[in-house]
C-alpha cells in the first residue's frame, strides 16, 4: 500500500534517522477514504509514547470540538492526521518545541495526493495556518479564527485545543457560539 510505503520513507529519511534508530515511528494517519484531515503542530510526548496522536488532554477538547467520540475519532478512515512534524519535537521553556522546518512541506504533499476526497483541512495552531494559508491569514490567530468562513470549505483554521489556551476561550466566547457548531456540521456530514 501507498501509505505503508511513505511511512517507510519518513523512516528512512536522514533527517528521522535518530527517531528510527530509537525504534518510534512517525506519527500521522492516511487514507484513501479522508474527507477530512487534522493538521495539528507536532505529537506530544504522550502521544509519542503510546503511539496514538491526540491521546491526551487537547485531545479530549478537540473531540468535544469536533462533535465525534473518542472511538469514531480513531476509528474512522474519513479524518486522517497529518501534524507539521511527525515526530516530538522535545520540550521547550513553555510547551513543546515548534516542529522542524521543511518537515511539512516534503511529506504533506505525498501523502494528500493519495488521498484525492479530501474536502477540509482542519488547521490547528498558528504552525498549520501559516503554513497552509500563508499570506491569507489575518494579523493573528484570533483574526484568522474569527474569519473562518473565508478560507471554507477547504481550510477551518482553529486554536489549539490545550489546556493552556483555557483563557483565551473566555476572552472569546465567540468561539464555542459561532465557530464550533459549524465545525461540528462539517465534521458530521463528512462521516
Amino acid at each position: 500500500m501507498i501509505f505503508e510505503t511513505i511511512k517507510q520513507e519518513i523512516m528512512a529519511d536522514p533527517m528521522n534517522e535518530s527517531y528510527t534508530k530509537k525504534g518510534i515511528p512517525p506519527l500521522f494517519k492516511a487514507s484513501f477514504d479522508a474527507r477530512i484531515v487534522i493538521v495539528g503542530q507536532a505529537p506530544g510526548r504522550k502521544a509519542e509514547a503510546t503511539g496514538l496522536f491526540w491521546n491526551d488532554l487537547s485531545g479530549d477538547r478537540l473531540r468535544e470540538w469536533l462533535g465525534i467520540s473518542r472511538e469514531e475519532f480513531y476509528n474512522t478512515n474519513r479524518i486522517a492526521h497529518l501534524p507539521m512534524d511527525f515526530y516530538y519535537p522535545g520540550k521547550a521553556k513553555t510547551g513543546d518545541n515548534p516542529p522542524r522546518k521543511g518537515f511539512a512541506e516534503k511529506w504533506h504533499p505525498p501523502l494528500l495526493a493519495e488521498m484525492p476526497d479530501v474536502e477540509t483541512l482542519i488547521l490547528i495552531g498558528s504552525y498549520a495556518q501559516e503554513y497552509y494559508l500563508n499570506t491569507r491569514r489575518e494579523k493573528n490567530l484570533t483574526e484568522t479564527v474569527k474569519k473562518f468562513r473565508k478560507y471554507l470549505p477547504k481550510y477551518f483554521p482553529l486554536v489549539h485545543p490545550s489546556p493552556l489556551n483555557l483563557g483565551w476561550l473566555k476572552r472569546n466566547p465567540w468561539f464555542e457560539s459561532d465557530v464550533l457548531p459549524v465545525l461540528k456540521e462539517i465534521v458530521n456530514r463528512h462521516l
